[in-house]
């Protein structure tokens, strides 16, 4: 396990919005903190609309986390390619996250927030 990264419940409720609609709304969501960089929410795959996910071919590695996969954001308007990723087995020390989705949060796109 990496030291250097935590994983705890992000408390309150989170929402995702992208193409004006809201795509994700939980009060499960995860709060993962890795070193010095921002903060990481995690969405439960059930709290999340998959209907507006499509699988992308795209993987990353981690060498704390593993190897994620990611989905682009079909919007009415346009495919954001590739704006979520999941660790589908994720390494020990962050197993909370699987079945998890994180979303990249840019304002004019993709947006994470705490409602």
């Amino acid at each position: 396990m990496a030291e250097h990264i935590k994983v705890r419940p992000a408390g309150g409720t989170w929402v995702v919005r992208a193409g004006g609609a809201v795509i994700a709304e939980s009060d499960d969501a995860l709060e993962l903190t890795e070193g010095d960089y921002p903060s990481v929410i995690y969405f439960p795959r059930e709290d999340i609309a998959m209907a507006f996910l499509e699988e992308s071919s795209h993987t990353s590695h981690c060498p704390y986390k593993g190897e994620a996969g990611y989905f682009s954001i079909v919007t009415k308007s346009k495919t954001l390619k590739d704006a979520a990723w999941t660790y589908v087995a994720p390494k020990d020390g962050v197993t909370e996250i699987a079945g998890h989705v994180a979303f990249y949060n840019s304002a004019d796109e993709v947006t994470v927030e705490q409602v």
